[in-house]
């Protein structure tokens, strides 16, 4: 069906009718464009049609430019869409301490950052229809890729991360408060950090006390995943003892950091862990939103637009050659 975005436009058209009666009125006399009485030949009814079949035209075009002005548009059937925005950002640890290798693929024994591109890659994956980015740390925080519907780069980036590109240390702080400058120019959109990390804050110019209040002012919610093994054995002089490879992990900031922005805490000791931390994101954060029931809307106001356009062109045309034929007949 055909409906008018500014109907309302219409009132403009008795504008020009009565911009010509008041004229008419004040000179009495018709002043718009007409063709000279001595073009015609014939009798006084040809003569009036002669002088007045321009006018009419014209009325015509000013018609067709009114209806274009009230932009009509065809509305298709509903369709069903997603009205939600989501937004998130990835935030990866590549300290020196994720190239431990206390995580396993398929029974390969790999680290830490191997294991995590691997989980993550196919959560990215999962996101189709999400926008994502990804910042990296390690001494500082920088952005690797920025906010994007494009997840295949998003993913490119993650898989070309190196450790010790920035650093040997941990800047926690940093990465949350650059991820909520990222966030803060869009109101509309769920602002979703993933925090991935093995270690404790140990460099960078922000306190994780100060990006905790960043994110909960800007309104940024936060998981953060806690990475590494709780224990694994290894060979010793005394022969064989445990270890716990991630005793610098400091949960209890991470815990802080998401309780205080609505998130959560999870602890990946394994790659089964961080892949079911995953699933239990998607199932938090569904890409999906509600599905609302939309008219597609195509624009029609180039037609009547284009028709003026084309009559007054032909006007032109037909009001320049009579013009020249009366001045040759005058001559």
């Amino acid at each position: 069906m055909i409906e008018f975005a500014w109907p309302w436009l219409t009132l403009v058209w008795f504008l020009a009718p009565l911009l010509w009666w008041l004229r008419r009125a004040r000179q009495k006399q018709f002043s718009t464009l007409i063709l000279p009485r001595a073009l015609g030949g014939g009798g006084t009814q040809q003569t009036t049609a002669r002088r007045y079949w321009p006018a009419l035209l014209l009325l015509i075009i000013w018609s067709l430019l009114i209806l274009a002005l009230c932009r009509p548009q065809w509305l298709g059937e509903p369709v069903q869409i997603r009205s939600e925005a989501r937004e998130m950002v990835l935030a990866v640890d590549l300290s020196g301490s994720m190239e431990i290798a206390d995580m396993q693929i398929a029974g390969r024994e790999v680290n830490r950052l191997t294991m995590v591109k691997h989980v993550v890659s196919d959560f990215i994956e999962r996101r189709k229809g999400d926008k994502m980015g990804l910042i990296l740390f390690a001494d500082t925080a920088y952005v690797q890729a920025p906010i994007t519907y494009d997840l295949t780069s998003v993913r490119q980036m993650l898989e070309e991360a190196e450790l010790r590109l920035i650093g040997e240390r941990t800047a926690i702080g940093d990465a949350v408060a650059l991820a909520v400058k990222r966030f803060r120019d869009n109101e509309e959109s769920n602002k979703i950090l993933i925090l991935l990390t093995d270690g404790q804050n140990t460099a960078g110019n922000v306190s994780p006390e100060q990006a905790r209040q960043l994110a909960s002012y800007y309104g940024v919610k936060i998981y953060a995943i806690g990475v590494g093994a709780d224990e694994v054995i290894v060979d010793s002089f005394f022969g064989k003892r445990k270890v716990n490879p991630s005793r610098d992990l400091d949960e209890a900031m991470l815990q802080g950091l998401a309780q205080a922005t609505g998130g959560e805490y999870f602890r990946a000791r394994s790659t089964e862990e961080l892949e079911q931390i995953y699933q239990t994101l998607d199932a938090y954060e569904p890409v999906s939103g509600d599905e609302q029931l939309r008219r597609p809307q195509t624009e029609l106001f180039y037609w009547p637009a284009g028709i003026a356009l084309g009559l007054f062109t032909l006007l032109f045309i037909i009001t320049s050659l009579f013009q020249q034929r009366w001045r040759r007949a005058a001559s």
